[in-house]
């Protein structure tokens, strides 16, 4: 039995706590429960973790702990700080090559291994980074079994 993370924006915590947690997660939106969010299997950790040290050159022990908004015994919500999406919306495609191949050679750590993976991932990021920036949201994720 695995984990599912839907990566989702909001304008603020209090809204990012009032995800309908009766829907199915195929039923759920994107930002702020509309368009464009996304699920995927890797963690928020992770992906902080891809973003502050590929592209902000962040050692892996300083990338810094998420924000639980709310634990509840079937799902929790955590924030993401904008230092993880915020990086993303000014790259170009050599610095997207680079964080790829970057984090695919850190050692001790999880997620995927494949630079490729990385870098197709990144992308989605971007465009996702992109996304909440028009919106005016914060990062968020919903985690359920």
């Amino acid at each position: 039995m695995g984990v599912t993370y839907k990566y989702f924006g909001a304008p603020d915590g209090a809204t990012a706590a009032r995800v309908p947690i009766s829907m199915r997660p195929e039923e759920l939106g994107g930002d702020e429960l509309g368009m464009g969010g996304m699920f995927t299997k890797i963690k928020p950790e992770t992906i902080a973790a891809m973003v502050l040290t590929g592209i902000q050159g962040m050692p892996l022990h300083k990338v810094p702990p998420l924000e639980l908004v709310v634990l509840h015994p079937d799902y929790a919500v955590v924030k993401l700080q904008m230092t993880v999406v915020d990086p993303l919306r000014g790259i170009g495609e050599e610095s997207v090559g680079a964080a790829a191949f970057i984090w695919s050679t850190v050692p001790d750590r999880g997620g995927p291994r494949d630079a490729f993976d990385v870098y197709q991932l990144l992308h989605e990021w971007q465009d996702f980074s992109v996304r909440l920036h028009e919106a005016g949201h914060q990062p968020y994720c919903l985690v359920w079994p």
